[in-house]
């Protein structure tokens, strides 16, 4: 079965193909071929043609479908509006409830400049709470998500939440290095800067976040690459069984950093460490550059230091006007080193 998306025509609601739409009429064409797609027994395709849309209000996709859903975007190009004020929700494209999803290429541009500019609110992000994501998927399982490209978020790109068996494969993150807050991938309840993993601790009872394998992604001038991040004076929790492996690194600020201090803007009440464990974590064939002289910092929880963590082929040189090597900080952890790795990973576990 496929359902096409109809493009309709703003001035004189009628549909054609290939047609720039302004106005709602997007929203309303999206949600009515997600629905009759999703309540096909048979596997279902919903078509975004080429062409480049204005999509307004946020969209959400609810499940479950009654079997297989394919959403397929290539050489389609998505606009949300650029004004904040429009938006009353923490998401622009929301998709959740769903088994057995296949999401296949597609823009998504959040047009954040205006955003970007305004003061910034108490969890760190850009202008009046909440703040819209790009694309949110929750409760997600055993789907892929491909050739997907998101550009200009007002806050993070991607936020993926309680899924299962999910695999990203070919996305493309882009935001100008004057963009606020703009985290890559945010993964929560499986809970970034570049790729991150976090912040956790902060709220009670929150799920441990477990078996994550990160793969072939090349990451550039982000300021941050691969990172954990707890908080301090934090309820306990857990993450473990996290992968990163051909990782290239390209002018990235920080490229290897577990933060188990993360403390936006001084709030935190008081300095007792981090009760979060991390443990069962690798880094295998990280390469490239490094922006700062420190290109690999590991500042676990005094309370639960790290344990179990691996780091194995790393070669990341420092790219700066004042040259030198790279170097390495590590503080409550005594990683496992295999093969050749530059920066030497915590060389006599110097305190940090």
């Amino acid at each position: 079965m496929g359902v096409s998306f109809r493009q309709c025509n703003a001035k004189n609601d009628s549909f054609s193909q290939h047609v720039e739409v302004e106005g709602h009429c997007n929203h309303k064409a999206i949600v009515s071929a997600w629905k009759e797609a999703c309540g096909s027994v048979a596997p279902s395709s919903m078509l975004i043609p080429p062409g480049t849309y204005m999509v307004f209000p946020p969209v959400d996709l609810i499940g479950p479908c009654k079997g297989p859903i394919q959403i397929k975007a290539t050489g389609a190009t998505m606009k949300a509006p650029p004004e904040l004020k429009k938006f009353t929700t923490a998401y622009w494209i929301s998709i959740r409830n769903v088994n057995k999803l296949t999401m296949i290429g597609g823009t998504y541009n959040g047009q954040g400049e205006q955003t970007w500019k305004q003061n910034l609110c108490p969890d760190g992000g850009p202008g009046p709470c909440p703040l819209p994501v790009n694309l949110q998927f929750n409760n997600i399982t055993n789907s892929l998500l491909q050739h997907i490209t998101s550009t200009d978020s007002k806050f993070f790109h991607m936020y993926i939440t309680s899924c299962d068996n999910t695999r990203l494969d070919n996305i493309t993150i882009l935001s100008p290095p004057h963009s606020v807050n703009t985290d890559g991938i945010q993964i929560g309840r499986l809970s970034g800067d570049g790729i991150g993993i976090g912040s956790l601790g902060r709220r009670e009872k929150e799920e441990p976040v477990q078996g994550i394998w990160i793969k072939n992604v090349t990451m550039k001038n982000t300021e941050n690459g691969l990172r954990i991040k707890t908080w301090p004076t934090s309820f306990p929790g857990s993450v473990s069984d996290l992968h990163y492996e051909d990782i290239t690194m390209d002018n990235v600020s920080l490229p290897i950093f577990i933060d188990q201090k993360f403390c936006p803007m001084n709030n935190c009440k008081n300095g007792t460490p981090s009760k979060v464990q991390i443990s069962n974590v690798s880094y295998r064939n990280i390469r490239g550059t490094s922006a700062t002289k420190v290109a690999l910092k590991f500042d676990c929880s005094a309370g639960v230091p790290c344990k179990d963590v691996n780091v194995a082929d790393i070669n990341l040189t420092f790219k700066g006007p004042k040259g030198g090597p790279a170097t390495s900080e590590c503080a409550n952890i005594k990683p496992k080193v295999v093969g050749k790795v530059v920066p030497s990973a915590c060389p006599g576990l110097k305190v940090i």
